[in-house]
């Protein structure tokens, strides 16, 4: 007859404990109920930053469907608490009045956000951030309200201000000490912290004691013992969590500051287990996920009766999950007195290292900026490895120590099989691999499923990739073979050689030719066959709006409040009084929320509702004015400095220049979005060296620059070459766009497409061969040949003036090139 085993608590740490039963008895031998607070599955707490910024839905971050429950045999009563735990008779009972019997009874009841007992915490409007509940009242409060503030600085506090700060609140961040994250980090890596913090836009107010919450109803400020005051719609309070132990300490089960538990999780009661931020382990009480899992683990192997499991505490990393910044830290990073410290430090780089060596050993590390190398320093300090012939060299990485450091190898086949690989979700290298050669695995995807590995924040996806690799060998299905969605097997390059080949003109015929599963595809592979075919097939190929993004349907950028922005074209930031005039009337008519100039030089106008967008773009095109293409993957801008016309550091036109590099590429459809820059001197104001496409003037001509990106992971240009003249400029951008267009997978930028393809590779196909450069060039020409909106008269003239006409896309395969020019 099979026990009863009873978890309360339906949250990251307690599922995990009945995953790790599950893999080790199989056999099922306890019937298994789950009683959660929540009214959800399991989900993925460490991914709510994310939800708040809107990058991700609840639905993504379910880590455990009820499907899995029923598979599973697993009886879950979700938003329904235990409040009783009747030890005399082995019984729990729920606040609906369920009463259920026990043989086994794992608590997991996790912790509470701690709020500072100060007037005014009760107000509407002040929230802790600790679930999903949490997150959707934030989110409403963002959508009616501006200003936010967040008491405390430390990692959760920082994850929540950046989310409401996306959501386009104004976030201000107090904290009592005098720098950030104090806990993870030592005072230079905070200063790099708050500084890259400050440039995304959140205002910091350190050494800050929060004296009392102002309001009546609901909130409206807070105020500092210092007298100052900060006005406020939002408060979160983010300064640490208190584990939940309410239920244990009424139950009479021994309590300290959490559920004091044994090496083998078990509390003073032997048939009772606590796991997770309720438990109180060798007078330490962990908040990081990776402790739970282990403490998971070894509570698993207990209640499976094999008795050998001892958890002896945790060595904990921290990895900040905040949009741009690589940040880890582990272990005593502070040091002592007989310690010592190695720093490496780059200000103009954005990266700091510091190792903490004790004893011949690493104790501690912090890294911001670099963290490549952060496991390999965590698995050495884990493992007590002597350091000491590597002492040299040790703070370069694993790339620069030779074979004594393994620099032969990737970095995960360095790292033996219990080292951890994937924080988010406590997965070992060895489940990995265990994985993979037991149930066949070739794909990340199907690692992902399968081990849940990569599948949270994705820092750990280069590692994975490494151990799928090394693993299977040449059946590793790399980027370059993966299925462009769940619809096919056939990866981005097979469908585009497929259309070519078969001559494919329209999304039925690519469905029914390739077997696709889902005979209507899904969202998101028709995007990416729409664009194929309308390059690959441009007289015949039908586009296909519905296929489309929104924003690029409707011309407009929709905004958090449903509302859309309006941005016309403005050649190379040069206008005129009836340009201005014509912005200035549709901003009137449509009654437009505000204006504001962009950073490519173009005006904005914000608040337009999506009913009104067809009439004002008629409205616009009758004025003159074209759409800016702010919301399409097609060129997007030239920023441009005023060159030598006017700046008096100016050695070559720049602002003319960009005028004719823009009517020439306008219009054109591409992979991705794309923007250019001109500078008109080595100063380089256009910032030339972050874009797609940037041309640097120089004394004797031109610098050409490709594959830069200034977005959330910044990288800086490789340069292509330079030339004299600005035909050439003309030339060799016209033949890098066709290349990058032939070439790239939808939705593949500029910068990870020269990454991929290497520098080489375009070289070789733009400068080595100048006939295929010319002919790379022509048949960009040829595809700007079909017009795109209906008041082109003007515009036409202008850039015949240049030499160039700007209509639409072509991108005909080679040997049609002929008979679409004759068409």
């Amino acid at each position: 007859m099979k026990q009863k085993l009873v978890l309360i608590g339906n949250g990251m740490a307690g599922i995990r404990t009945i995953e790790e039963l599950l893999k080790l008895d199989e056999s099922a031998n306890y019937e298994i109920t789950v009683f959660g607070e929540e009214p959800h599955t399991n989900y993925n707490r460490i991914l709510l930053s994310p939800v708040l910024a809107g990058e991700q839905k609840f639905d993504d971050i379910i880590l455990n469907p009820p499907e899995w429950y029923n598979d599973n045999g697993i009886t879950l009563h979700s938003g329904d608490p235990v409040t009783e735990i009747d030890r005399i008779h082995n019984r729990v009972v729920t606040a609906s009045g369920i009463s259920m019997e026990y043989d086994r009874l794992i608590i997991a009841t996790g912790s509470r956000p701690f709020m500072l007992p100060i007037p005014g915490a009760d107000l509407d409007g002040v929230l802790g951030f600790r679930d999903i509940e949490d997150v959707e009242k934030m989110l409403e409060v963002a959508n009616s309200h501006n200003k936010a503030v967040v008491i405390g600085g430390g990692l959760l506090g920082l994850e929540a201000a950046n989310a409401l700060m996306k959501q386009g609140m104004q976030v201000s961040v107090v904290h009592l000490m005098n720098s950030l994250m104090e806990n993870q980090l030592d005072m230079p890596a905070a200063d790099l912290l708050k500084t890259s913090l400050e440039e995304k836009g959140l205002n910091f107010l350190l050494e800050k004691n929060t004296k009392e919450i102002t309001g009546s109803n609901r909130v409206t400020g807070i105020t500092f013992t210092d007298g100052e005051h900060l006005e406020a719609d939002l408060v979160i309070m983010a300064v640490g969590i208190r584990p939940n132990i309410d239920l244990a300490k009424t139950s009479g089960i021994h309590c300290e500051r959490g559920i004091l538990v044994s090496d083998t999780m078990q509390t003073f009661d032997p048939s009772i287990y606590a796991v997770g931020e309720c438990v109180q382990h060798r007078d330490v009480c962990y908040g990081l996920v990776a402790p739970l899992f282990e403490q998971a683990k070894v509570c698993a192997n207990h209640l499976a009766n094999l008795g050998y499991g001892r958890y002896e505490g945790s060595v904990t990393s921290s990895k900040l999950k905040v949009t741009g910044i690589e940040l880890f830290s582990a272990g005593n990073f502070l040091g002592d007195d007989d310690s010592d410290d190695i720093i490496y430090r780059d200000p103009g780089a954005g990266v700091y290292k510091k190792l903490v060596i004790k004893d011949g050993r690493i104790d501690g590390a912090v890294l911001y900026g670099d963290t490549i190398d952060g496991a390999w320093y965590f698995q050495l300090m884990r493992e007590g490895t002597d350091i000491s012939s590597l002492r040299d060299n040790l703070l370069f990485g694993q790339a620069h120590l030779g074979d004594s450091g393994h620099g032969g190898e990737k970095q995960a086949m360095a790292m033996s099989d219990d080292a951890q690989v994937c924080d988010c979700n406590g997965v070992c290298k060895g489940d990995i691999i265990k994985a993979i050669t037991t149930k066949g695995l070739f794909s990340l995807d199907e690692v992902k499923a399968h081990t849940k590995a990569a599948a949270s924040c994705g820092s750990c996806t280069g590692l994975v990739e490494q151990i799928l690799e090394s693993t299977v060998g040449g059946d590793y299905s790399t980027p370059e073979h993966r299925p462009i969605c769940q619809c096919s097997d056939f990866s981005h390059d097979q469908v585009r050689d497929a259309i070519r080949q078969q001559r494919l003109i329209d999304m039925a015929s690519v469905f029914q030719a390739l077997e696709w599963r889902n005979t209507d595809g899904c969202h998101t592979c028709r995007p990416a066959i729409n664009y194929y075919l309308i390059s690959t097939w441009p007289e015949e190929a039908k586009d296909d709006s519905q296929s489309r993004f929104v924003n690029e349907r409707v011309h407009g950028n929709i905004q958090k409040d449903g509302s859309f922005s309006v941005i016309p074209r403005i050649w190379g930031g040069k206008t005129t009084p009836d340009e201005l005039r014509a912005i200035a009337d549709a901003a009137e008519k449509f009654n437009v929320g505000e204006v504001n100039i962009t950073g490519g030089q173009r005006i904005n106008m914000l608040g337009v509702q999506k009913e009104d967008l067809p009439a004002m773009w008629a409205f616009l095109n009758e004025r003159g004015l074209v759409s800016g293409h702010a919301y399409g993957k097609a060129l997007r801008t030239v920023k441009t400095c005023v060159g030598s016309t006017w700046c008096r550091f100016g050695t070559q036109d720049s602002t003319t220049l960009g005028i004719a590099l823009e009517k020439m590429t306008w219009g054109s459809w591409m992979p991705h979005k794309f923007k250019m820059a001109v500078s008109g001197c080595p100063r380089n104001c256009a910032e030339a060296t972050i874009k797609d496409f940037g041309v640097v003037a120089i004394d004797s001509g031109w610098e050409l620059h490709i594959g830069g990106n200034g977005g959330v992971k910044v990288r800086a240009t490789d340069m292509l070459c330079r030339v004299t003249s600005e035909e050439e400029v003309m030339e060799y951008c016209a033949a890098f766009i066709q290349i990058y267009r032939e070439k790239a997978r939808y939705l593949e930028r500029t910068a990870p497409w020269v990454e991929r393809v290497g520098l080489n590779y375009v070289k070789e196909r733009i400068l080595d061969d100048a006939e295929g450069r010319k002919a790379l060039a022509e048949r960009f020409y040829l595809s700007q040949r079909i017009a795109q909106f209906d008041p082109w008269a003007k515009l036409v003239q202008d850039a015949e003036s240049h030499g160039f006409t700007p209509i639409k896309i072509i991108e005909a395969p080679i040997e049609d090139q002929r008979e679409v020019a004759a068409s």
